[in-house]
């Protein structure tokens, strides 16, 4: 089966047998991955091929179903997008990483197209040049090229690095600029990120999480409860902003779909929300940010309405308040 646009589609070739499936798929794991592969029974990597003439690269999860190996493949596109492909205002991702330091997480649910996202930011800065950036991501992705006298270290977990918290820990001495973290997933990885942000050094993150709200939430759920008192003052000094992305299908079945985004940015209102835990109230910020650049699940998703990119029934299955579109 494949997914195109969200939508799971047959292909039409002769299935292959579980004994050609294993020996197939034990083919292209790397050596490094073969024994995190028998111990965890999943492992994660990147693989090139050849096609038509061009190398192509996947993301590849190896994974055990009903005793059998099973794989999940998803197609790197070959250049990073350009911001208005993607449906995202080059103005944000430039207010988002030209920032002196903290953190900046990007969030969504898997295939949000969050990895996407921080390939975008990662290469501004970088063809902006002047830069020393580390990544940290399992597996690598997007390749980036050298460019603007920038520096980048692109280090894949399990191969170049044991783990995300051990690269953050190691990339502090290796003099950065930025580091990109492919997604905070633990406790130490989450408090890592935190002390190189506090510590004048710009952290790029994802998440998976539904909303900014939520990515707030979890962010604090990754620490035993008798800290997330502290935990909350540090993340509410370090974090500078949260976008959270959703892909909606658009009026054209078949056809790539529209970003939805929520833009939270860490003004003094969310800054006290954070420090006293009233994320209720965040929702409401979010509607009367606009002018300090706040943009709300629901606003951005009346703006796709509006301009005919979503129908009507797809609008009021992602709002908070069906009758927002109206308004």
């Amino acid at each position: 089966m494949m997914r195109l646009h969200g939508v799971l589609l047959e292909i039409e070739n002769q299935p292959l047998t579980p004994a050609e499936l294993h020996d197939q798929l034990q083919a292209i794991c790397p050596e490094p991955k073969k024994s995190q592969l028998a111990q965890q029974r999943s492992c994660d990597f990147s693989h090139e091929l050849q096609v038509d003439g061009k190398f192509r690269r996947l993301r590849a999860n190896l994974y055990y179903a009903d005793s059998s190996l099973a794989a999940a493949f998803r197609v790197i596109p070959s250049e990073i997008p350009d911001w208005q492909w993607a449906g995202i205002p080059q103005s944000l991702g430039q207010k988002l990483v030209y920032q002196k330091d903290g953190l900046v997480i990007v969030t969504g649910a898997t295939g949000a197209g969050k990895s996407t996202t921080l390939a975008m930011l990662t290469n501004l800065l970088n063809e902006a040049g002047g830069y020393r950036i580390i990544t940290i991501e399992e597996p690598i992705e997007y390749r980036f090229e050298k460019s603007g006298h920038s520096i980048i270290s692109q280090r894949e977990v399990g191969v170049d690095v044991i783990s995300f918290a051990e690269g953050l820990r190691s990339g502090l001495r290796q003099d950065p600029d930025v580091i990109v973290v492919g997604e905070i997933r633990d406790t130490e990885t989450a408090q890592m990120a935190l002390s190189a942000a506090e510590t004048g050094h710009l952290v790029l993150a994802t998440m998976h999480t539904r909303d900014t709200k939520g990515a707030i939430s979890r962010y604090a759920d990754f620490f035993p409860l008798e800290s997330q008192r502290d935990m909350r003052n540090q993340f509410a000094l370090s974090l500078r902003a949260i976008v959270s992305q959703r892909l909606l299908p658009g009026q054209i079945e078949g056809a790539k779909r529209c970003l939805a985004l929520e833009v939270l940015w860490n003004t003094s209102p969310i800054f006290s929300a954070i420090r006293n835990n009233k994320l209720e109230s965040i929702d409401n910020y979010l509607l009367t940010g606009r002018d300090e650049g706040m943009v709300s699940f629901d606003e951005s998703i009346r703006v796709l309405y509006r301009e005919g990119k979503i129908s009507r029934e797809v609008a009021e299955s992602h709002v908070r308040d069906r009758a927002f579109l109206s308004r």
